[in-house]
């Protein structure tokens, strides 16, 4: 048997690119196709043809179809065998060569699948009509245009699956929907609009090449855990290559290539920070000018520029294993600090986290003094005295592991001065160890003294909640109380310690905004809320006043949450746990309650026509721990004044519930109705007479007004009239006198 060559395209009317695309496909699922296979394989075709008949048996008809499919193809034509044809004489396969029939089942797939654009429901309804004609469907991938038709289907059900994988990642929650701010609904709803106005598309070519850096982004964050490593490589590995020299001289292309990696990324993190943006007035910054004076004119950019400094070139000049030169990359400590401090803020155990930073800091200074004491022992000598590192010429001394451990080992001694070392011989040997023991005090104090502050802070929740237990019992033992009440008792503390409620919600969240409180606790409590009924088509901001008066209370196994009778100040909502309505002998059960049903709303509503007033209807009992949502009258009653249908809604629903129990006077609810709309006229002429005594007092106040000023210009005048009159009195006074003096002087004369 020989291998045939590809057929035409066509011959089996199937095109080029139908080829390509099974090609494809069974490369992407099967690997690469042998080249041994052949398209004009009538038995390679004949295979497929039945496999693929089989599977759409499945879909279409079910298994037993399937079977019974099988199990006549294996009596009918004997096992799936893989044919090769025989000589062709150079002559390649036509359509004229296949079966008779193939011309009339041609287009029977193709009529049955559509584009791609149709859907695969479609698809699979119309396939099921093959259930009808199992005789049809025996041949109808078969013949002619049969491997063109499976292409297609297997297209359309792959476009199909990620079609519906993607709507299904993207579609939101409708109860979340409702309650999001109307910019992230615009937002999300032109997400998909990819039109810009002329002027952006301008904008955004002018600035195609700069980004700016978000510093709150996760970017950011990602970009500090980057430039982490370098830094903490260049302060744990640069002092110790600089002191050990055969860790310097084995790995030498090792640390060649580590340096200038880290180099490398010292530069981006130079780009990077010319590139943070920065708050200005609550906006992020983006001015590349501001953006690059805002950096550069800070401690951290000299810090930054003497940290990237080539003092590697000092290489050509003293040699190639003196890594103290690279001492300045040490200068860009700050963004490891950074990143440390944005994850103590991210993460979701920062007591653990500050228990491993502080671990490491204590490592770090154990090993940088473990280095110094072996480079002072080598500037000393090897063995010189009993204080220095051994003889490195003996052979328990002599290899690098040895001499790091030693070192590493008198280090952690010494600073935590919980262990013999040997005693200091020369003068520079007790300096240095003075300075160490200095150091061990002040930082292992501080260090200590804040391990134990942490720890006590990771249990603090259970200590206060401990406290509390411990009140509770003595106030008991104190009073007498029965042993099985005081049992009780210390199995609700238990549950609530147990299933982690013993957290008062309010006092967590009193700092932050009513919009972020309302955020969390609707999504807190996402499950329950959507389980309401009278929440289900409520206003957003009823839903956010509501969600914040909620109080959660825990009631124990048989405790009755209301009884018959009692007057009403609140009303429940169910979390988690089962309630049932139960009657006065307090056995028999009428129905029962579970998560999202809520009750002891009519008593609180004051439903006009109402038996019982404001009196509880029904005995309500916990069946084993219930989670309950308390609000109270005065609480609802605030809500629901702004929001009219909800409140009308909740009278509703208070009135089924009092007609199907017969506590509903329906003739004391028309006469309410009625009352209500007298009422309400009423309300409106109080409301006109409030107005109108507003409008009498705005004029009087503008007529007292006016009456001051009247008298302060009457005021202004008389005293202006008595200044006039004194005036042309002295003026008439001196006139006279004037007058009196000319009569006198001439008899004077004469």
């Amino acid at each position: 048997m020989r291998r045939a060559s590809f057929m035409a395209p066509g011959s089996c009317g199937i095109s080029w690119r139908e080829q390509n695309a099974l090609q494809d496909s069974w490369k992407t699922w099967c690997g690469p196709m042998p080249w041994c296979w052949t398209l004009s394989s009538h038995a390679v075709l004949d295979s497929c043809v039945q496999t693929t008949s089989c599977v759409l048996y499945v879909f279409s008809c079910g298994c037993p179809v399937l079977f019974a499919g099988l199990w006549g193809r294996v009596c009918a034509r004997g096992p799936l065998t893989l044919r090769m044809p025989g000589k062709s004489n150079g002559v390649h396969s036509s359509p004229a060569n296949h079966q008779p029939g193939g011309d009339t089942e041609g287009t029977g797939l193709s009529t049955r699948t559509c584009s791609t654009q149709d859907g695969t429901s479609s698809e699979l309804q119309r396939g099921a009509s093959l259930h009808g004609e199992e005789q049809r469907a025996d041949h109808a991938f078969q013949g002619q245009g049969a491997l063109a038709r499976i292409v297609r289907l297997v297209l359309v059900l792959r476009d199909w699956a990620n079609k519906s994988l993607h709507e299904e990642q993207q579609r939101p929650d409708p109860f979340l929907e409702r309650f999001q701010g109307p910019e992230l609904l615009a937002v999300a709803a032109g997400a998909g609009d990819e039109l810009e106005d002329e002027e952006t598309e301008k904008l955004n070519k002018k600035r195609k090449w700069l980004f700016v850096v978000d510093p709150a982004g996760d970017w950011y964050y990602h970009w500090l855990a980057v430039i982490a490593v370098p830094v903490l490589y260049n302060w744990c590995l640069l002092v110790a290559r600089a002191c050990f020299t055969d860790l310097q001289k084995t790995y030498f292309v090792l640390w060649l290539v580590l340096d200038y990696i880290s180099d490398a990324l010292y530069l981006g993190d130079t780009v990077i920070r010319l590139h943070t943006g920065f708050l200005e007035q609550g906006l992020l910054v983006k001015d590349p000018k501001k953006l690059r004076d805002n950096y550069i004119h800070t401690l951290q950019f000299k810090l930054d520029v003497l940290s990237t400094l080539p003092t590697d070139l000092a290489y050509f000049w003293v040699g190639l294993h003196c890594p103290e030169l690279r001492f300045n990359r040490l200068l860009r400590f700050s963004r490891m600090f950074e990143f440390f401090d944005r994850t103590e803020t991210r993460t979701s155990h920062p007591n653990i986290f500050r228990i491993s930073n502080l671990v490491l800091y204590i490592l770090v200074i154990i090993h940088w003094n473990a280095c110094i004491y072996y480079a002072i022992s080598k500037a000393i000598g090897f063995g010189e005295d009993s204080w220095v590192y051994p003889n490195v010429t003996e052979t328990e001394y002599g290899y690098l592991t040895r001499e790091y451990v030693y070192c590493l080992y008198w280090s952690t001694l010494t600073l935590t001065t919980i262990g013999e070392t040997p005693p200091p011989v020369r003068d520079e040997e007790y300096l240095f160890v003075i300075f160490d023991f200095l150091i061990g005090v002040l930082i292992f104090a501080t260090i200590v003294g804040n391990v134990g502050s942490m720890i006590s802070n990771m249990n603090a929740t259970r200590a206060e909640f401990q406290a509390k237990i411990d009140a509770v019992k003595h106030y008991m033992q104190f009073r007498k109380v029965s042993k099985d009440l005081e049992t009780k008792v210390i199995k609700w503390f238990d549950y609530l310690w147990t299933n982690k409620k013993a957290v008062d919600e309010q006092e967590v969240l009193k700092n932050l905004p009513d919009k972020l409180r309302a955020e969390i606790a609707i999504n807190v409590h996402l499950e329950t809320l959507k389980k309401v009924r009278i929440f289900q088509n409520c206003e957003a901001g009823l839903l956010v006043e509501l969600v914040l008066k909620l109080r959660p209370q825990v009631f124990s196994p048989g405790d009755y949450v209301c009884h018959k009778g009692d007057i009403g100040k609140e009303m429940y909502i169910i979390k988690e746990g089962k309630l049932a309505v139960v009657a006065d002998d307090g056995m028999t059960q009428y129905a029962l309650l579970t998560a999202g049903g809520c009750f002891g709303e009519i008593s609180i509503l004051n439903i006009k026509g109402s038996k019982m007033g404001n009196r509880r209807t029904a005995n309500i009992r916990s069946l084993g721990y219930s989670d309950l949502f308390c609000l109270s009258k005065e609480d609802l009653m605030e809500a629901v004044t702004e929001y009219p249908d909800a409140k009308r809604i909740l009278e509703e629903r208070g009135r089924e519930i009092l007609i199907k129990e017969g506590l509903l006077d329906e003739s004391a609810a028309e006469e309410s109705t009625e009352g209500k709309s007298m009422e309400e006229r009423l309300d409106r002429v109080a409301s006109n007479l409030d107005t109108l005594h507003t409008c009498f007092g705005r004029l009087l106040t503008e007529f007292n007004d006016a009456q001051m000023k009247l008298k302060q210009r009457i005021t202004a005048l008389e005293s202006k009239m008595r200044q006039e009159e004194l005036e042309d009195f002295f003026s008439d006074s001196s006139d006279s006198l004037f007058e009196d003096e000319e009569k006198a002087s001439p008899g004077g004369m004469q």
